[in-house]
């Protein structure tokens, strides 16, 4: 097997590059193709460029829609869509060839076992590719694709190595060698970019650790295979837009003003049931392909959570109205959720949790996570407005909405079997875990009492072990593991009151402590509108009161329940870090917790509220 490997490479490298796919011999689809031509790349003429449009088409065309120019050869590929293929230098060509040569010899001899396993375990639910147009340049030369592309492949099936008996007790190929030279290659290429340049974009995102926010065709003239593959290459971007916009929290980048691609279809999808591999370990391409137009589905209705309720103005217009901030904000996700609910009732049998097949892999489970990542989302929005000062029917049905989301999100994880742990997931994955986490996080910091405290604490505990066991076969699991071991929810002081984040309040303000007072509320209550409650690592403390319910009647009747908040010393001695501020909100000062020593000839025994900022850091006020 391993002479047989190494005869063929070395057989690749002796085979010349094709630098012109028009002159290919024989029967090949790469001979009209736009995106893929070799040594060549198209760049888009837009109707506001140099060229305009009737005057290009005064040029005199040949039979496939070319004419060769000054700058380059003009393609025109539709009536008014035209495009310039701009030749690549000598340098760019020789610089190019060293690089592949360079990425094939890291792998060498074992390239193409790489490919194949790629194409059995990722590409069925991931489907960028053109598989046949993919496996005939690959059985020509490897040096007809761009390093980028190369290693970004290669990377990816090396995390599958040990599904292939031939590999598996086999040395493995240096990865980090190749994550080390890939960003540099992809940075070389992107002056002069191809479809290739978006699929090594797409696949290093794939990565689990490369999550890059820097990363982040109708009637043409040109073969029905690369139109189907432009479709479905398309969505690729628009996904990561959407799920890049939401794990970073980031604006969108993609608009609806300038999207036009049509909804992928079973018929833009060449392979079939038919071309499944038997091998142990693969992904069978109908769950796949059904999976892949499932994810786009679900993006769009998730683009549209994120500009109703996520945008700076949709923010700033909630926020403006805030006695009836919950009201407007049931309005408007009602239609939204019942989308989601629409969804997730049209999903095929095939693509249920629990339809696995023997000695198969499935891609469901990063589709049913992302599917409760944007229920999650969804309610998120809604208790950024949850009070005790909103209507108390209103706030139960809202609260309970949300603990129900949040029980089924942690179920769905515990039904997770090794075929879907070991699968391909999608990038956001790491994210969507992790965000469920806060949002069982946020109702636990506002609980009323400590039953309702000790059930969100056993959620989170419950979540927390079902992601440290499944992490054994599903790595990036442990990041969330990890944020909740560091969260509020699970500190370890002693005296910490970490189970019961709330405590009774005072009688309501009058309004002539209401005008002293407010000021104050207001600007919690955007604090809280605004960062939420984050189980990103941060330092110790305690959480000791909801920040919404600070400031309390000092001239009413004392409560008869006392008043267990620490004094400053209580504090002092339970932050056992270096970094955070605290505020002393009456005298307008604020102090670092480096300064303890200073500050505490001034606090004395005051009482205080703790809180953590978006970052995760400590803020106290007195």
């Amino acid at each position: 097997m391993t002479v047989a490997l190494m005869q063929t490479n070395r057989g690749l490298q002796s085979q010349p590059p094709i630098n012109d796919y028009t002159s290919l011999p024989g029967p090949s689809l790469l001979k009209q193709t736009l995106g893929l031509q070799n040594r060549q790349h198209g760049q888009y003429l837009g109707q506001t460029s140099e060229y305009d449009v009737r005057l290009i088409n005064l040029s005199p065309f040949n039979g496939r829609g070319e004419y060769v120019s000054m700058p380059g050869t003009l393609r025109r590929v539709g009536h008014n869509v035209h495009f310039i293929m701009r030749s690549e230098t000598q340098t760019d060509v020789d610089d190019e060839l060293a690089n592949l040569d360079l990425v094939e010899s890291i792998v060498q001899p074992h390239g193409r076992a790489l490919v194949d396993l790629y194409f059995r375990v990722i590409h069925p639910s991931f489907p960028i590719f053109d598989k046949k147009v993919f496996l005939e340049i690959y059985g020509r030369t490897h040096r007809e694709f761009t390093p980028p592309l190369l290693a970004a492949l290669y990377i990816l099936a090396l995390n599958w190595w040990s599904y292939t008996p031939e590999l598996a007790n086999l040395p493995k190929p240096d990865i980090h060698r190749l994550e080390q030279l890939a960003p540099a290659m992809m940075s070389v290429v992107l002056n002069r970019q191809k479809l290739s340049t978006v699929q090594a974009g797409l696949l290093f995102l794939q990565r689990p650790d490369g999550d890059s926010w820097a990363l982040t065709g109708q009637l043409w003239k040109i073969p029905e295979w690369e139109r189907s593959l432009r479709e479905r290459l398309a969505w690729g971007p628009f996904m990561h837009d959407k799920w890049g916009a939401l794990t970073h929290g980031r604006p969108l980048l993609i608009h609806s003003d300038d999207w036009s691609v049509r909804p992928v279809e079973a018929r833009d999808f060449p392979e079939t049931a038919d071309d499944d591999d038997d091998e142990e370990g693969s992904s069978d391409i109908e769950t796949g392909r059904l999976t892949f137009i499932n994810m786009i589905t679900l993006t769009e209705v998730l683009a549209n959570v994120l500009r109703t309720f996520f945008t700076v103005n949709a923010i700033a217009r909630l926020s403006s109205d805030s006695e009836n901030a919950m009201k407007n904000m049931l309005e408007l996700a009602k239609p939204i959720q019942l989308q989601l609910k629409e969804w997730y009732s049209k999903l095929p049998k095939s693509l249920a949790i629990g339809e696995t097949r023997a000695r198969k892999l499935s891609p469901t489970g990063s589709l049913h996570l992302a599917y409760f990542a944007a229920e999650v989302t969804l309610h998120r929005a809604i208790i950024r407005f949850d009070s005790t000062q909103m209507d108390e029917q209103l706030r139960y049905i809202t609260r309970n909405a949300a603990k129900a989301r949040l029980t089924s999100a942690i179920n769905f994880i515990g039904k997770l079997e090794l075929a879907h742990l070991q699968s391909f997931w999608y990038f956001a994955s790491k994210a969507n875990l992790a965000i469920i986490g806060t949002f069982g996080v946020l109702p636990w910091a506002t609980s009323e009492n400590l039953e309702e405290a000790e059930f969100y604490k056993s959620q989170l505990a419950e979540y927390r072990w079902t992601l440290r066991v499944s992490s054994k076969a599903a790595e990036f699991m442990k990041y969330t593991a990890g944020l909740l071991d560091s969260s509020p929810v699970f500190l370890k002081e002693a005296g910490s009151k970490a189970t019961t984040p709330n405590v009774q309040r005072g009688p309501p303000l009058q309004s002539a402590e209401l005008d002293v007072v407010q000021p104050e509320r207001q600007k919690q209550e955007l604090n809280e509108t605004k960062y939420g409650v984050s189980i990103v690592p941060h330092c110790g403390g305690t959480f000791t009161e909801n920040t919404f319910q600070y400031g309390r009647d000092t001239t009413a009747a004392p409560l008869a329940t006392a008043d267990t908040r620490l004094a400053w010393s209580g504090f002092s001695n339970s932050v056992g870090c270096s970094t955070g501020d605290v505020q002393d909100w009456s005298l307008d000062h604020l102090y670092n917790f480096e300064n303890f020593e200073v500050a505490e000839t001034i606090f004395t025994s005051r009482k205080f509220v703790e809180g953590y900022d978006e970052t995760g850091n400590n803020s106290a006020g007195f």
